[in-house]
């Protein structure tokens, strides 16, 4: 089993009458990238704070690597590598030179562990060149190779891809599963991009209001809430077709082209088939339609939403 890098336990902030974080509780293991996601306000860039002791903790602990970030700050914050905002080097010296310095805050940082990470995030082409001639993509992994010089076993980035073309985000995207992965390090990311988070992430944390409200795995996300799937029948006749598919079953029923979009467990589709033939109409193909991290969250948000108002009626 991996080890627990990152234990977040009952984790608060309150800024006088407002709790900014409600007793978070979630762990990161090593070689995961967990994705902590929500709106802009939701929280996670006070938690991260409080991550990377930025920002002072109400009530709760966070314990990195077995350290507390309360009681064990130094020994804690060792075992960190963070990137909050963008990521700050000196444009006039070249890439190196600023690792170089950055390496001399520490303690017995060589030039060979300097050059292992240039290799890790993909620089060795333009290292030597100077920074301000360097794209954001450039610079963004300049900065997670300095967060790296110092072997954390964390790396927190908060918003990684705000800024970069998309050609910087798929780089971007491919060398941070590499760190993960390859090299066991646990991963935070802060976002509020979906899509990247998606292609991104291993797990997925989705806070609002300050409170967590749901952790599953990537795929357990793909799946869907509650084993509901999105299916495409083509048929003639859609417009009849989805009308009696709506009456007999009772289910959502959509229209795209000749196909009748349905929101419905798997079990029910043979049933739609068979059903739909003995109508008289002509089935040309089924389809599952994997359903969008953007879905899944918005689904999630309006699920948290609904039970909120359920609970006060109650």
């Amino acid at each position: 089993m991996a080890n627990v890098v990152l234990e977040i336990k009952n984790l608060t902030k309150k800024y006088k009458n407002r709790i900014a974080v409600d007793n978070l509780n979630f762990e990161v293991f090593a070689g995961e990238i967990f994705g902590f996601l929500g709106v802009n306000g939701a929280g996670k860039s006070t938690t991260i704070k409080m991550i990377t002791g930025l920002a002072t903790i109400t009530y709760g602990d966070v314990l990195i690597n077995g350290y507390s970030i309360k009681t064990d700050f130094e020994d804690a914050i060792m075992n960190v590598g963070a990137i909050i905002e963008s990521p700050d080097m000196y444009s006039y010296m070249t890439g190196f030179e600023n690792l170089k310095y950055f390496a001399n805050l520490y303690d017995n940082i060589s030039n060979k562990r300097i050059n292992e990470v240039v290799k890790l995030v993909g620089l060795e082409n333009r290292i030597n060149d100077k920074v301000k001639h360097y794209s954001m993509g450039m610079k963004q992994r300049l900065g997670i190779a300095q967060a790296l010089l110092h072997s954390p076993k964390l790396l927190i980035l908060d918003e990684p891809t705000n800024g970069l073309d998309p050609n910087g985000i798929q780089e971007m995207r491919i060398f941070l599963k590499r760190i993960a992965h390859k090299e066991n390090i646990a991963v935070l990311i802060s976002s509020h991009i979906l899509s990247e988070m998606e292609q991104l992430c291993d797990t997925i944390g989705i806070i609002e209001n300050g409170k967590l409200i749901e952790i599953k795995t990537i795929d357990q996300i793909r799946k869907g809430i509650e084993g509901s799937q999105v299916y495409a029948i083509k048929v003639d006749y859609p417009n009849y077709a989805g009308m009696l598919v709506y009456k007999k079953y009772n289910i959502e029923v959509e229209l795209a082209g000749s196909n009748i979009i349905l929101h419905c467990s798997e079990d029910i589709i043979p049933n739609v088939i068979s059903y739909l033939t003995s109508k008289n109409l002509s089935i040309f193909g089924v389809s599952t339609i994997q359903k969008s991290l953007e879905e899944v969250f918005v689904n999630i948000l309006k699920s948290n939403s609904n039970n909120k108002k359920s609970t006060s009626i109650n």
